[in-house]
């Protein structure tokens, strides 16, 4: 049986050989880190305190030295910190520092411990003869006049320079010692640093070596392989069968290409079969790879379904064909009937239409009554809700914007009820005033309507506003329903507001509407309207025209003449509708002075 070198193996060696590098450096790693901390340890807390505290003692003799010095040869009592710190150096100091050093010395070797035993031993014997023989002898100023004290003091003093100098001479030595001892820790500790800087060098390009080799031998194993498998079944879903195939090999790659170079013969014998399936040939023959392929029991299936559904299917067709003639017929039959139809309704709105502009005030008449004025007339649909209506009675000018509920042919036929009721109050009534006018027409449009009498709401009626202009007193009445008025005077608009209730009937007292005097000044400029220019959708965002650009719009064209303000709303609003549909009719007259 051949040995199967699998990727499991082949991964599991590659891992093996990193860990085991990986093992031996951390071990040598951790070895030369404890071991150099053992020796940082004892420099750190032995052999440099131990230094420091041996030059604390040379320091300690010195200024010992100093003050016998200064105790033998300074006779004044007066001066007595010398005198008082030499004491303290022998009773105090030196005790603590030997003390420390003892402790210290613990760690030593046992010729380093003799020697320092030796410098006690001389330092003591030193601090009794400075104690006795001369501390003790000098011990004040008469003690200074008497030669023979002095004489005996001199001996000890000069016996104790050579005394001091050999135990500076033996503790520099001791202290040379330790410095040298604290050297060599650290160059041991050195060599074990080199020695891991080494070894982890080596051990870096040996891995770096070994790492390449895996990769490289991973690649052509594992990956090339792998890239082509994949290559091969993206191919296959696309719906492309490839025509390379995997060479076998002795590993898990090796037997999935075996089993992707089956599958592909398989799907190519597939896709044969389909094409003459599909092109007609139930004939056609297919072998299943086995009793338990479910593909090609179901391809052989499918084979005698589409047999069956193509003897259904024409038989349908067959059927469906004289049922689609006989249904076009009839269509056609209710597409002549529906344009006559259409042809009619269409006819008889562009009659409505013709009947509802003769209602309207000829422009010559209006240019008679209202020499600087204009009209701004757009309706939504072929017929109109909004309607405008120019009178004269007297000496006084009548005019009105006139917004009906709704649009099209309702709006059109609320239009007609309006202007035959106020032809008819202006013509068979004295009522002169707007507001006793609008009074009429609401009476008017009520009964006309037959609004409920119980008191519920309808909302069939009119917003309007009506203006009467006395041209040779300049005096503008004018009375509103919701729609107010405006006057530019001066550059700046003023809004007149409008009574809040309709022309028609609504819920709530009855009330009526006010009557309204303005005394206007040449070069005012007045405006009536409907809501539709300013609920106008369009701009870059599709939002409405709105009231306060509209206004804005009202202000800056009122210096310009009539026509010429007709002509900038006509554009403005074009170019802010854009490719928005008309939302409403579109009223707006305007008269200046």
């Amino acid at each position: 049986m051949a040995f199967h070198f699998t990727i499991g193996r082949r991964i599991g060696l590659g891992f093996g050989i990193f860990i085991l590098l990986t093992s031996i450096a951390f071990i040598l790693t951790v070895v030369t880190v404890r071991d150099s901390k053992k020796r940082t340890e004892t420099v750190v807390g032995q052999v440099t305190p131990s230094v420091a505290e041996l030059k604390e003692l040379n320091l300690l003799l010195q200024r010992s030295h100093t003050d016998i010095s200064k105790w033998f040869y300074n006779k004044s009592f007066n001066d007595i910190e010398f005198r008082t710190e030499i004491k303290n150096i022998i009773a105090v100091e030196y005790p603590r520092h030997k003390k420390a050093l003892q402790k210290l010395s613990h760690t030593w070797n046992v010729a380093e411990k003799e020697q320092l035993r030796i410098i006690f031993g001389r330092i003591e014997t030193l601090f009794k003869v400075y104690q006795n023989e001369i501390i003790g002898q000098l011990n004040s100023t008469e003690a200074y006049e008497d030669a023979s004290i002095l004489m005996m003091a001199r001996l000890p003093y000069e016996d104790s320079e050579i005394s001091i100098k050999t135990i500076y001479k033996n503790l520099n030595s001791l202290i040379a010692a330790k410095q040298q001892s604290a050297a060599t820790e650290q160059q041991e500790m050195f060599k074990k640093f080199n020695f891991l800087n080494w070894f982890v060098e080596l051990l870096g390009i040996a891995l770096l070596i070994g790492g390449f080799s895996i990769a490289l031998f991973t690649t052509r194993s594992i990956t090339k392989p792998i890239q082509k498998l994949k290559k091969m079944l993206l191919s296959m879903g696309l719906g492309i069968l490839p025509k390379e195939r995997i060479r076998a090999t002795h590993d898990e790659i090796g037997e999935m290409g075996t089993a992707l170079n089956e599958l592909i013969q398989s799907m190519h014998q597939t896709t044969e079969f389909a094409k003459q399936t599909g092109s007609g040939d139930f004939n056609a023959t297919y072998t299943p790879l086995s009793k338990d392929d479910s593909l090609g029991l179901a391809l052989i299936k499918m084979r005698d379904d589409l047999a069956e559904n193509e003897r259904f299917l024409e038989r349908k067709v067959i059927e469906r064909t004289e049922e689609v003639v006989r249904q076009k017929e009839e269509i056609e039959n209710k597409n002549e009937e529906l344009e006559i139809l259409y042809k009619q309704v269409t006819d008889s709105i562009h009659y409505a239409k013709r009947i509802q502009e003769a209602i309207l005030p000829p422009n010559k008449f209006i240019n008679e009554v209202l020499p600087k004025s204009f009209v701004l007339y757009k309706p939504k649909d072929i017929v109109s809700g909004d309607f405008y209506w120019v009178e004269k009675k007297h000496d006084l000018v009548y005019f009105a914007a006139v917004d009906c509920t709704g649009h099209g042919v309702p709006g059109a036929f609320m239009s007609l009820v309006g202007h035959n009721i106020l032809k008819d109050i202006i013509n068979n009534t004295d009522v002169v005033k707007p507001s006793e006018i609008m009074d009429k027409l609401r009476e008017g449009v009520v009964n006309t309507l037959h609004a409920d009498k119980t008191g519920k709401e309808t909302k069939d009626g009119m917003d309007m506003t009506m203006c009467c202009i006395n041209y040779k007193t300049l005096e503008l009445q004018f009375a509103a329903a919701f729609n107010p008025l405006y006057i530019v005077r001066n550059g700046a608009l003023v809004e007149h507001k409008a009574n809040k209730f309709p022309i028609g009937a609504f819920i709530g007292e009855k009330a009526n509407f006010d009557n309204n005097v303005i005394q206007l000044q040449k070069g005012d400029q007045i405006y009536v309207f409907s809501d539709g220019y300013a609920d106008q959708f369009g701009g870059p965002r599709g939002k409405k025209f709105m009231v306060g650009s509209f206004r804005k719009l009202l202000t800056e064209i009122s210096t310009l003449e009539p026509e010429e303000q007709k002509q900038k709303l006509d554009v403005t609003l074009a170019k802010w509708q854009g490719d928005q549909e008309q939302v409403d009719d579109v009223l707006v007259i305007g008269v200046k002075f």
